[in-house]
């Protein structure tokens, strides 16, 4: 091509890229916009609401304490047990407690009126063969002398018995002296009152029948 041909050939305009950060941030936008029509409230043309559903949760991985309500509730039904076994245990405390001292209170009048009935015996009284003594094991009652008063009506009628115990120590000397009663016993029957020295363990003492009336 002549000099001439290429002074009159039209020239062509250089083309002009964009730069890829441009073209990025252009994308970017459009995506943006796209996101915000679909997240419209609905109320638009041809816009949908996009709303997801909550996945209940793990109670398996729960720690600490319980719901208010529940735990209030639990509490309350331990309480209530705990209030219920300790009236019944007071109330068999107290019927215990009324038993034990019916039966000492019953115990102290008999022995009482054994003595009573004993002030006025001459001797030995008229009934020593229908009473005797039995030793208890000193590893039965903490070390303490301890004699079980066998009392037997052989009569043929019913009859009431007083009796005086004593205790002497290895001089002879009696150092104590206990009174047990038994009323009304009917023929052949028999009872076994208990009589415990108050004495220590040493010097020893050693226990007899003193008086023992029937009446």
């Amino acid at each position: 091509m002549s000099d001439a041909q290429q002074r009159n050939r039209p020239h062509k305009r250089p083309r002009h890229r964009a730069p890829r950060a441009l073209t990025a941030f252009a994308a970017a936008g459009a995506c943006a916009v796209a996101l915000a029509a679909c997240g419209g409230d609905g109320d638009g043309d041809g816009g949908t609401t996009f709303t997801p559903s909550p996945s209940p949760p793990a109670t398996e991985s729960f720690t600490g304490s319980p719901p208010a309500p529940l735990a209030s509730a639990a509490q309350s039904a331990i309480e209530s047990a705990r209030a219920s076994a300790s009236a019944a245990a007071s109330s068999a405390y107290a019927r215990a407690s009324e038993f034990e001292a019916s039966v000492s209170a019953e115990i102290a009048r008999a022995n009482a009126a054994a003595e009573a009935e004993l002030k006025d015996v001459k001797g030995r009284g008229n009934a020593t063969s229908d009473v005797s003594l039995t030793g208890k094991p000193r590893s039965e009652t903490g070390g303490l002398l301890a004699l079980v008063v066998n009392i037997t009506n052989r009569t043929d009628s019913t009859a009431s018995y007083a009796v005086q115990v004593d205790f002497r120590d290895p001089d002879g000397k009696v150092v104590e002296t206990h009174f047990v009663g038994a009323e009304d016993l009917e023929p052949g029957e028999r009872t076994q009152p208990l009589v415990i020295s108050r004495k220590p363990p040493e010097p020893k003492l050693t226990a007899e029948i003193a008086k023992a009336q029937r009446y």
